[in-house]
């Protein structure tokens, strides 16, 4: 014996959103604007005054000042290794690239090793 009641429709299916540019820039605008606003208090918290000697140069900063010029050239440092590793690596993928385009399309031999 078969239903004769109507069966309801299948629900519709669930859109989803693909995450575009302009999304991702919102969203590190924001985080930006973040981070900026907690240095900012982080600054104005720390504004007794130090000395600050360097290599024979002599300064009066605020502490916060001093603190964060720290970090931002400790980051600095750390960024110059890494940007010729990063350098350094794309030369080598070209240099790969290259050898590649340059074989015979049927000489498989150079690339099982």
């Amino acid at each position: 014996m078969q239903d004769s009641a109507p069966q309801a429709p299948p629900p519709p299916p669930d859109h989803v959103i693909k995450r575009t540019r302009v999304g991702g820039v919102w969203l590190a605008s924001g985080s930006f604007a973040v981070v900026l606003l907690l240095l900012l208090i982080f600054i104005l918290e720390n504004g007794r005054g130090v000395d600050v000697a360097y290599f024979g140069a002599h300064g009066h900063l605020p502490l916060g000042v001093a603190l964060l010029l720290a970090a931002v050239l400790g980051a600095g440092i750390v960024a110059i290794p890494g940007a010729a590793r990063i350098v350094q690596l794309r030369r080598t993928a070209r240099r790969h690239r290259l050898a590649d385009a340059d074989q015979p399309v049927g000489d498989q031999s150079a690339g099982e090793r």
